[in-house]
């Protein structure tokens, strides 16, 4: 990860190249946009992997994704019958966060795969794009699983921009099961978002720039923000969907991931992690978390096959019904 000055340097030089932004809106988006994530928005975040954990069983696993980039992952396989659970990982991360995951899943007889996105962790690539190549790479993943694990079903724990990766490109995932977490609902209010948590006493300075800031994320990466839009894909789910989302998180607010949630086809369920920001919600939320993901992977990977009704079929008691969870 390069330094923090020449990080400045760089957004700061890209603004200016585009007329988006200028004075003091500029310069301050420029250290919040780096200094809060280390990095800039679209910069790669590669790193090296550390072996597998020993009490995970996993190898390390490559194969070749639409993104044009050679995807390396951790495989461990499970119990035969007990189904595979891919893990997607958030933007900037690598398939390292997924780990206290990955031992809980395998612990319970699941196959499990966590692959570093392109541009991260110790896959090719050379820029970040919020899910939009990341979903080639998704679906790169689910067809590796498929081959290594035939007849088994497959969820999917997708965090931040994995669980986006889940749904947009060609996707959603063919998998049996979501599991989304902290998922933006589109890229404007992501963005939107993070500018007025770093830019805190200034926000509205945030709400002002957000679409300068869209459109510049979008020329650099090279994709569109109609292309980022979570919201508009969760409808096409065929498969149980379990939307997570903490009430204190300032990245993807509490009422966003409702809307996402709100938009998702039967059968789905809510839960909103008292207390917990933008964060790994394992982590947080430890036993509750993994009673909860457990369970519902438990009941749709393992029992009789969920069938998706067709949407000629739906009955108008299943458009907009709530089934939340509580704490």
């Amino acid at each position: 990860m390069q330094s923090q000055p020449a990080e400045d340097h760089r957004l700061s030089r890209g603004i200016k190249g585009r007329n988006l932004l200028g004075g003091a809106a500029a310069v301050v988006a420029a250290v919040m946009l780096s200094g809060a994530s280390g990095c800039v928005f679209w910069d790669p975040a590669h790193a090296k992997i550390p072996v597998p954990p020993v009490s995970l069983g996993a190898r390390d696993v490559a194969f070749p994704s639409g993104s044009g980039n050679e995807i390396r992952a951790w495989f461990a396989r499970g119990e035969r019958g007990g189904g595979a659970v891919l893990l997607l990982h958030g933007v900037g991360s690598n398939r390292t966060s997924m780990t206290a995951r990955a031992r809980l899943l395998h612990g319970e007889g699941f196959t499990v795969l966590a692959p570093d996105f392109q541009a991260h962790g110790e896959s090719t690539g050379d820029v970040i794009t919020y899910g939009a190549r990341e979903s080639l790479d998704a679906e790169a993943a689910l067809e590796f699983l498929r081959r290594k694990v035939p007849g088994e079903r497959i969820g999917v724990i997708g965090v931040s921009m994995g669980g986006a990766a889940s749904l947009l490109g060609p996707g959603p995932l063919p998998a049996d099961a979501f599991v989304l977490e902290s998922v933006y609902p589109t890229i404007g209010q992501a963005v939107r978002d993070r500018l007025t948590a770093w830019l805190g006493p200034l926000g509205a300075v945030g709400e002002l720039i957000a679409p300068a800031m869209t459109d510049l994320l979008g020329a650099e990466i090279g994709v569109s923000a109609s292309q980022l839009q979570p919201i508009t894909r969760i409808g096409a789910l065929r498969a149980p969907v379990l939307v997570i989302a903490g009430t204190k998180d300032r990245y993807t607010h509490l009422a966003e991931a409702e809307s996402l949630y709100a938009r998702a086809p039967e059968p789905k369920r809510f839960w909103a992690v008292p207390g917990a920001g933008h964060e790994d919600l394992f982590a947080f939320a430890g036993q509750e978390y993994a009673r909860r993901v457990s369970a519902f992977l438990e009941e749709y990977l393992r029992a009789a096959p969920y069938v998706a009704e067709s949407a000629d079929s739906a009955t108008a008691e299943h458009i907009g019904r709530r089934t939340r969870e509580t704490p």
